[in-house]
């Protein structure tokens, strides 16, 4: 018998939505704690939502402030933040929405190409994408 694999962490994203809810706080609420424990008046509900939403992962140090602010192991925070980072980010679909594929022509695209043109577009009139390295 094949023993099991050993279970993944847990995304991140769930992870701080679950842990703020158990808080019973709003994105709001868990922002302004966060810019109180780390004295940064920057931080949003709009960066929280962002990081529940995977669609951005806090770097070392909000994970920090987050672990205090949250009262969760900070390991266990970055053990779960790695583990959104490699599974790449998260997409949304749907009308007006361009997922990682069909953001892309099929055909080659780099520096210079369609360069010049009225609002960015190739010559089939579809969007440009914009290329790196």
């Amino acid at each position: 018998m094949t023993p099991s694999p050993p279970p993944r962490p847990p995304q991140l994203g769930p992870l701080l939505a679950l842990r703020r809810s158990a808080l019973g706080w709003s994105q709001q609420r868990t922002a302004a704690e966060l810019c109180t424990a780390a004295g940064v008046p920057t931080l949003s509900r709009h960066e929280v939502s962002r990081w529940e939403r995977q669609r951005r992962v806090p770097g070392g140090f909000w994970l920090g402030w987050l672990a205090i602010v949250l009262d969760v192991p900070l390991v266990v925070l970055a053990e779960a933040a790695a583990s959104t980072r490699r599974a790449g980010p998260t997409r949304v679909g749907g009308p007006g929405r361009a997922t990682v594929a069909s953001a892309r022509p099929a055909g080659r695209t780099g520096p210079g190409r369609a360069a010049g043109r009225a609002g960015g577009t190739t010559r089939g009139g579809g969007a440009r994408a914009m290329t790196t390295g």
